[in-house]
Formats: C-alpha cells, sequence, structure tokens
C-alpha cells in the first residue's frame, strides 16, 4: 500500500471543546524541498514552565521535607504526604494527596533535598523570590538574578511573538522578599506577572486591539523614530557627566535600547498572521475569589494555548507569593475548601483536615494541565515530551526553613529526561537545585556549563 503525505498549513484550525486555534507543529506541516517529493519535518519546539505553590507542602512523615525510615531502612508514608508511596529509585503508588498523577507516573520524577543555598538567610516566606534565580540576595547579591525562563527566552525567545509569559495569582512584582513574580531579566529587573486572564488573553491573542496592522506599523515607526532621537541627543552630552551620572545615564539608555528591541520585534510580527482563537468555552472574566477552581484552570489553559499555538515557549505561573496579607489570596483555601483562616495558617497549624486536602486540590489542577500537554500528540510524541515543567515550593513542611524544596519534574521526554523515579540528594549526596537548572538548560540546547551557584548537572534524571 502507498501512503501518501499531507501537507498541512500552519494556519490551519482546528475545532472542539468550544476552542478554535492553530495547528500544533505537526510532520505534516508545509514544507517540501523543492526537487524532492519528501518533506521536510521542522522538529517540535522545546519549552518549559515553571509552576510555584507558597508556603510549602503537607509532609507528617518526616522533618524538613525528608521522610523518616524505620529501623529495615525503608521510608514510612503518610496517606496525605506530598510525596508518592515508594523507595528511592521508583514510585510505588500514588497516595490521596498525588493521586492526581496517577495517571501520569511515567512522565514525572520527584526529588528531594534540592535548594538554593542562597535562599537559606532569606527565610520561608521570601526563598520564592530566588526559586528560579538561585540567587543570594542575603548576602552575596544586592538584588535578584536572572532566572532561568529569561535565560531561555533571551536565547530563543525571538522564534516566537512572545519571548516569555509570566503569570502570577496576584499580579505584578511585589516587592524584595515580597515577590508576586518568578520571573526576573537580570540584576533587578523583575518581570511583572499577569493575573486578569482577559488582558492575558488580549496580550498573546489580541495585542493590536481595535488598531488594523497598517496603523500599528505606522505607530512602531512613529516610536522608533523617537527612540532615535532619544540615542542620538543622549550622545552628545554623556561625555561631560560625572561618575555617577553616567551610571545613572546608562540605565537609561539601557532601558532605551531595550524598548527598541521590543518596537522593533513588534514591527517584525506584524507581517506573521495572528492564530485565529476563540474564546468559547473560556471564562476569561472568572477571579480566584469568586471561582478559584475556575480560575488555575483558565490561567493553565492560557498557558498551553499560548504553547500549542506557538505563541511563546517559556512560562511561568506563581500560584500564590508567601506574602499575602495585603491581599485576598490570604484567604485563598476559604475560597477553595472552605478553610476557615488564613491560607498561611495551614502551613504553620498543619490541621489534618486541611493540609493534605490544600495539596490535592493545588495537584489535581496542576495534573490537569500536564494531562493537556500529555494529550497533545506532537511530531513523534505528546506536548508534554516536548515540554520541562517544574512544580513546587521553596520550603518544606511547615518549617518555613528554605531547606529541602519539594520538587516535581515532567516532561521533556524527547530532550532525554527519563521519569517515574523518585531522587534524594541529602547528606554527602547533597548538590545545589541549580544543578537541576543547568541540566534543564542544556537539555533545551543553550550553551551553559554554570548558572549561579551550580557545580555540575544532574545526569542520572537522563537517559544513558
Amino acid at each position: 500500500m502507498v501512503h501518501h503525505s499531507v501537507q498541512l498549513n500552519r494556519r490551519t484550525l482546528l475545532r472542539g471543546a468550544g476552542v478554535a486555534l492553530a495547528l500544533p507543529y505537526l510532520n505534516a506541516m508545509e514544507g517540501a524541498v523543492k526537487g524532492n517529493s519528501d518533506a521536510v519535518t521542522k522538529p517540535a519546539p522545546k519549552r518549559f514552565m515553571a509552576t510555584y505553590i507558597s508556603y510549602g507542602v503537607y509532609q507528617p512523615d518526616g522533618p524538613s521535607g525528608i521522610p523518616r525510615k524505620n529501623k529495615d531502612g525503608q521510608y514510612e508514608h503518610h496517606e496525605w504526604s506530598w510525596w508518592p508511596q515508594g523507595d528511592l529509585g521508583g514510585i510505588k503508588s500514588f497516595n490521596k494527596s498525588t493521586e492526581p498523577f496517577k495517571e501520569l507516573k511515567n512522565d514525572l520524577t520527584y526529588l528531594r533535598g534540592l535548594d538554593h543555598k542562597g535562599g537559606y538567610k532569606l527565610g520561608g516566606h521570601s526563598s520564592g523570590d530566588v526559586f528560579l534565580t538561585g540567587a543570594d540576595m542575603a548576602e552575596g547579591e544586592p538584588t535578584n538574578n536572572i532566572s532561568i525562563d529569561q535565560l531561555m527566552a533571551k536565547h530563543l525567545g525571538h522564534q516566537t511573538r512572545h519571548n516569555s509569559l509570566v503569570m502570577g495569582t496576584e499580579g505584578g512584582t511585589g516587592s524584595y522578599q515580597r515577590s508576586k513574580t518568578m520571573s526576573h531579566r537580570g540584576p533587578g529587573k523583575a518581570i511583572p506577572s499577569m493575573h486578569k486572564p482577559q488582558e492575558i488573553f488580549s496580550q498573546l491573542f489580541n495585542p493590536y486591539g481595535d488598531k488594523g496592522v497598517e496603523q500599528v506599523r505606522l505607530d512602531l515607526k512613529r516610536d522608533a523614530s523617537i527612540l532615535d532621537l532619544l540615542m542620538e541627543d543622549s550622545k552628545s552630552f554623556h561625555a561631560s557627566l560625572g561618575v555617577e551620572d553616567k551610571r545613572k545615564m546608562d540605565e537609561y539608555l539601557e532601558s532605551v535600547r531595550e524598548i527598541e528591541k521590543r518596537v522593533e520585534r513588534t514591527s517584525q510580527w506584524t507581517h506573521t498572521q495572528m492564530p485565529d482563537v476563540d474564546t468559547k468555552g473560556l471564562n476569561l472574566e472568572v477571579d480566584h475569589k469568586g471561582g478559584p477552581h475556575e480560575y488555575i484552570r483558565v490561567m493553565y489553559d492560557l498557558a498551553y494555548l499560548a504553547f500549542v499555538t506557538d505563541q511563546t515557549r517559556f512560562a511561568t505561573y506563581m500560584t500564590e507569593s508567601e506574602q499575602s496579607s495585603s491581599s485576598e489570596l490570604w484567604n485563598y483555601a476559604n475560597y477553595a475548601l472552605g478553610y476557615t483562616g488564613a491560607t498561611h495558617d495551614i502551613a504553620h497549624k498543619r490541621p489534618a483536615e486541611f493540609s493534605g486536602q490544600w495539596d490535592r486540590w493545588r495537584n489535581e489542577n496542576h495534573a490537569y494541565f500536564l494531562k493537556r500537554l500529555a494529550n497533545t500528540q506532537e511530531g513523534d510524541g505528546t506536548m508534554l515530551d516536548n515540554t520541562i515543567v517544574l512544580y513546587g515550593s521553596a520550603h518544606p513542611h511547615a518549617s518555613h526553613s528554605g531547606y529541602n524544596y519539594p520538587l516535581q519534574l515532567a516532561g521533556g521526554k524527547n530532550m532525554g529526561f527519563k521519569h517515574g523515579y523518585q531522587h534524594e540528594f541529602v547528606d554527602d549526596k547533597k548538590v545545589p537545585l541549580t544543578n537541576l537548572f543547568v541540566t534543564m538548560l542544556q537539555a533545551m540546547d543553550i550553551p551553559v556549563d554554570k548558572f549561579a551557584d551550580s557545580t555540575g548537572t544532574l545526569n542520572q534524571l537522563l537517559r544513558a
């Protein structure tokens, strides 16, 4: 039987579940070489997503995130522990808390004992600030440094319309030791997280608003001319400034150059057709108070749509900050579960009837996102095979210590990761969390040997 190759256009739409969207990368995409009957298949894109949960997780079977061992050397296990059942080297079974991930057993790995030394003195309420940066803000670095998602975006973000997507349930940047975002461009440059679904959708799929493309191009051309004049004028008096004024001026000019790059980037992408996405079935007006379950699912849906339409390949989602006392998120668990008291209190009081249930609620929502990726075919695998997903918190059970982060790593099989295991990095096996970052960066084909305080890679997470 002769199998004929089907050629599909990237603008072909899929319609289902109330959403119409551009197809992801498929083997049948257009791109045949002239004079050659075989089509050139474009490799599926490599992606990264990080989701942060605050105030740690429920780990009643051991202190500081490391389960106790019984007299036979086996790990004790609690039915509501954040960790699945099993000895090191394998996942035996999933308990009440981890059950939402049961179908994904062969697509994820649990990591114990990794953390950032730079977060120790910040304490549990602030170590979320450095979750993706590994910066030593308490001593070595006066400001936060670049996060791994932004380093990825710096190298590869030009390949998509948006170099990254930064989301948070509270929005904004917060402040020193009270961050509302995980993403940072570099020293002292936090990227505000977006928390309103409608605004996120509009930025991704309707960035020009009611303006036509020609009007947008004219506006961008005008903006570019103004920026050119600013740069030219600054050169005329820069040499006559004092040392401190030169430093301030250089910082200002760097900001202008960043705006120039964004203007140029936007101008280039006006020549590429926007994907068609129907909002039917998406409640873009929901908020965490009115519908916490629907809200977090919509945020994950937006990340999925951004990935599947290739609007961006790098995303972060800070579901809660570690400092929510001044916002409604202080009562998030009340909205989600009916818990009477501040969400933060669960982390300290650890009530048995809510602690594990709170983790399970968060796990159910994250598993929902992973399953969407796993159920979407792409190339010779799934979207999850081409996406590295990091999920966890910056401190363990109740202590707020900043040691031994609870971490789950999923996806990335097509980048060499192997799953279905639990790994422990304690005592003489202790290494920095940034070793995982270097491993992920290299898997994304970014030429780095070091990130923050890294000492190597975690090759045991990769196929031989």
